[in-house]
């Protein structure tokens, strides 16, 4: 790993069907093994179930359910005096879209039962409305963030 400066950030090309940079970021999220094409089908497909169930527009749902499954902070290990505090700290913006993405990809795989561009497009609509497991996940942090606030003063 080089010491001289720290990787520049490569612009990403956006979706071919909604013309969205955040969208072609969780294709590649959704992707396993470097099968794209598949990717792209499922998230399409999820799109497509969302626009059906909720006679909207799906990137209006995906914009909402991202933004209501994003963590402001996060607790990270901190060791003060032989003792390993939790203490909060803001997240950065890149940060706050993967974690949201992960979250909604994660909780989207562990629905059982149904093909995984159902369980995206249910998971998806749960989170656009403040419900489901990765807002939950978010809700928890946020809990767990707000309970360790008094040891805000070890940050670094």
């Amino acid at each position: 790993m080089s010491r001289k400066r720290t990787a520049e950030k490569r612009p990403l090309p956006p979706d071919a069907r909604y013309q969205n940079a955040d969208l072609s970021r969780f294709i590649n999220k959704v992707m396993l093994n470097g099968k794209k094409s598949v990717a792209e089908g499922i998230v399409y497909d999820a799109m497509v179930k969302i626009e059906t169930e909720t006679k909207k527009n799906p990137m209006d749902t995906f914009d909402l359910a991202i933004k209501n499954s994003t963590p402001m902070l996060q607790v990270k290990p901190r060791r003060v005096g032989g003792a390993t505090y939790q203490i909060p700290v803001e997240i950065p913006p890149n940060r706050r879209l993967s974690l949201s993405m992960r979250w909604l990809i994660n909780a989207a795989r562990d629905r059982k039962g149904k093909p995984m561009a159902e369980k995206l497009a249910s998971e998806l609509i749960d989170a656009s409305r403040g419900q489901g497991s990765a807002v939950k996940r978010k809700e928890d942090l946020h809990k767990m963030a707000e309970a360790n606030k008094a040891f805000v003063h070890f940050r670094y």
